[in-house]
Formats: C-alpha cells, sequence, structure tokens
C-alpha cells in the first residue's frame, strides 16, 4: 500500500488555489482551464477552505444571485479533512469515505504540499491490483508442472 508521499512523488505537487474574496466565476474559469474538480482557497498562504465542483452546485443557487458577483469565501467549504505524507492510500480511502469528499489536502509542517483526489486513490488502487494480478500470472505459469 502506498503512502501519500509515493502518490505525490508519481502524480507532483501541484496545487491550484484561490483567495477567498475572488469571484466564484473566476474560480470556476480556473477549474475548467486546469480540469480540476476543486481548488484550495488560500488566504496569507494559509489555507482557509476548499472550494469544490460540489460547492458550486449545491449552493450558488440559493444565494440567488449572479455568480459574478458571488465570492468565494460564500460558497466555499470551511471545514477541510488534511492528510500528511505517512497516510497510507487505505487511510485516504477511509477518510473520503467517512467525510464524504473527494480531495485531501496534503500538509507537511503546517504548509500545503499538495493535494489527493479520490481519483489519485482509485488509480493508485488499479494499478496495485494490477501489480498483484501479473504477479500471480508469473507464479502460476513459471512454476513447472
Amino acid at each position: 500500500m502506498k503512502t501519500v508521499k509515493q502518490i505525490l512523488q508519481e502524480k507532483g505537487h501541484n496545487i491550484k488555489s484561490i483567495g477567498p474574496d475572488e469571484s466564484v466565476f473566476d474560480a470556476m474559469q480556473l477549474m475548467a482551464a486546469h480540469n480540476i474538480g476543486a481548488l484550495l482557497v488560500m488566504k496569507d498562504s494559509k489555507p482557509v477552505g476548499i472550494l469544490t465542483e460540489r460547492d458550486f452546485s449545491r449552493k450558488s443557487y440559493l444565494l440567488d444571485k449572479p455568480v459574478k458577483d458571488t465570492l468565494v469565501n460564500e460558497i466555499m467549504t470551511r471545514q477541510v479533512a488534511y492528510v500528511n505524507l505517512d497516510y497510507t492510500n487505505q487511510d485516504c480511502m477511509a477518510l473520503v469515505t467517512e467525510m464524504r469528499v473527494r480531495h485531501l489536502p496534503v500538509m507537511e509542517n503546517d504548509k500545503v504540499i499538495g493535494i489527493i483526489s479520490i481519483g489519485d486513490l482509485v488509480k493508485d488502487t488499479i494499478s496495485e491490483h494490477e501489480f498483484f494480478i501479473h504477479q500471480l500470472e508469473r507464479y502460476i505459469y513459471d512454476t513447472p508442472e
């Protein structure tokens, strides 16, 4: 089972973020441009929340105002589940299931150094299963009868 550190080494530490006082329209444009489903919300280099497509779809229409006039801090999720480099894929899967979230920022020394999505976790799980199947096939076919 891989750790978050290993997953980030393969994926990279690229983080897309937005400020809490920027417009939701700008946030959606940024997500679309990078084909991502969440932005970390940062203020003074500190995480203050996360804005996801789910936040947008569930909360923005309740405000009954144009998206260009809606600020990120009006619809962002303020309580964010974080993980560290020592968490395993299994730990992260349990957390996303329990918290019903799809993105986990990765913290080290009170600094965000990456973000893991449920897609990253599933990809890693599939890769691990394929490796295990390959090893079993080698064992079966390489064993003399």
